[in-house]
């Protein structure tokens, strides 16, 4: 099968002794939905850190990339803007952090329904946008706090809140663009994880070997980069964002 992300690994060089991994590189995933913002082929730019002390550590190098890319592109391609008749606006920081909880209730107070304990879904995310841009001036803003329901079993929870984990989506302009957190460093938790979530963890014994002699607490995130490109240019279809789109429908030329 071909890997739907690096994850597994990005943890395992923790585990080696890497302070800080990043990669960019290809992402294959079996894609059912046939949307503007889903792709079956993409590219993903992710990155794993050590010695955290919880996602709020994740959080703030998501909120540097984003503010300095946006940065550096209104500088060095302003032709390229132009031609296609895009202002890159400054990200403002620091950007807003809203718990899931806190969505739940400000979401029910518009009229929408979110499913409690789930997570949202593409309307509930633009609805939730409109109201963070609306009432705090923000394009972007993080959602935090997820339900554990809904979350990998390597997802770190919240100590005595077990139902809530340390894990955010990077939401710009309605579009989920990143998702990340912190993991869970400890072996005996996260074997129970894995049992919890229904996994054999015989068959996942290659990642799971490696937090028996010790792991530091670590986090990272994944951020798609035809999302990000989409949001940045303003690109109504994800498809307008890559050279040679693959979807459900498409795999040649």
């Amino acid at each position: 099968f071909l890997a739907q992300s690096p994850q597994f690994y990005k943890q395992m060089l923790m585990a080696a002794g890497f302070e800080r991994v990043f990669e960019i590189g290809p992402v294959f995933r079996a894609e059912k939905h046939h949307t503007p913002r889903h792709l079956c082929e993409y590219v993903s730019i992710d990155f794993e850190m050590s010695f955290i002390e919880n996602d709020e550590d994740v959080m703030k190098v998501v909120e540097e990339m984003a503010s300095t890319v946006c940065r550096v592109v209104s500088l060095k391609c302003r032709e390229e803007l132009e031609i296609l008749n895009v202002e890159v606006k400054p990200v403002k920081t620091p950007i807003p952090r809203i718990p899931m909880r806190e969505a739940y209730r400000l979401l029910e107070a518009e009229g929408f329904k979110p499913e409690y304990m789930e997570d949202l879904n593409p309307e509930g995310e633009r609805r939730l946008s409109n109201i963070v841009e609306r009432e705090y001036g923000y394009e972007q803003f993080f959602l935090t706090e997820f339900p554990w329901k809904p979350r990998p079993f390597y997802t770190m929870r919240i100590e005595g809140e077990p139902e809530w984990t340390r894990s955010f989506d990077f939401i710009w302009n309605g579009l989920e663009v990143t998702t990340g957190g912190q993991r869970e460093h400890r072996y005996h938790k996260l074997l129970e994880q894995c049992i919890e979530k229904g996994l054999n963890p015989e068959d996942l014994s290659f990642y799971l070997e490696f937090f028996k002699c010790g792991i530091p607490p670590h986090g990272g995130s994944g951020t798609g980069l035809e999302r990000l490109t989409s949001v940045i240019l303003k690109i109504e279809n994800i498809r307008e964002a890559t050279l040679i789109p693959r979807d459900p429908e498409r795999v040649i030329p």
